[in-house]
């Protein structure tokens, strides 16, 4: 048995034809509002959320539970409002004003490679914890600091970097895909997974319709 990790869930809605989004300036939004809000009951089950810092930087996420209700779930069961945010770096050029660190009381988590983390602390050291995961980064390094501070569930939210990171690093448990009724066809918008992109056969263990999008879960080998 290999060291210790969290439970590993990626969760990304995409078009039939695996588009994450398109080229347009503003954001495609392909999860229904049924999705939505089974994605925000989803946050709330797990201990922290990732996304890439491209995806702090395009789509300046909050990463919160919207839901008072399972906010207020997760008070009952002794855990704060919401999960721990986590994003990792090449570089740490992050923008400490961005919604990713100012939006609720979350503690915020930032991985990045040994080199860059001196750097990075003096300019985002007094909004988040910025930690070093190897040079270059390393994700088992990423993975075996956040279960050595208590993460047992880890919800990966994005994005066209990240998402072919974990599943070529073989550290995910389970997939979830949001599939929208529409096709993008972009060849230079991001994709789930890009050219030459090759994973294992997969576990169908779920098939659902959320409004106008199939739901699938799978679990990973």
């Amino acid at each position: 048995m290999g060291p210790p990790r969290p439970y590993v869930l990626l969760s990304a809605a995409v078009s039939v034809d695996g588009y994450l989004d398109d080229t347009s300036p503003e954001r495609l939004l392909l999860s229904s509002p049924e999705d939505f809000a089974e994605v925000d009951e989803l946050r709330a089950g797990v201990d922290a959320i990732l996304v890439g810092a491209g995806t702090v930087r395009a789509d300046n996420p909050r990463l919160l539970v919207r839901s008072a209700g399972h906010r207020q779930d997760r008070v009952v069961r002794g855990l704060p409002p919401n999960p721990v945010k986590v994003t990792l770096s090449g570089s740490g050029d992050l923008d400490p004003a961005a919604a990713f660190f100012t939006a609720g009381e979350a503690e915020r988590l930032v991985y990045l490679p040994d080199s860059v983390v001196a750097a990075a602390t003096g300019r985002l050291g007094a909004v988040a914890t910025v930690v070093g995961a190897g040079d270059p980064l390393h994700l088992t390094t990423l993975l075996e600091d956040l279960a050595a501070r208590g993460i047992g569930r880890l919800m990966v939210e994005g994005g066209a970097q990240v998402h072919p990171l974990f599943l070529a690093g073989g550290v995910v448990d389970e997939v979830r895909l949001a599939v929208a009724p529409l096709f993008v066809g972009d060849p230079g918008a991001p994709r789930l997974l890009g050219p030459g992109t090759r994973h294992e056969r997969m576990r169908l263990v779920d098939l659902r319709r959320l409004g106008d999008t199939a739901v699938l879960r799978y679990q990973v080998s």
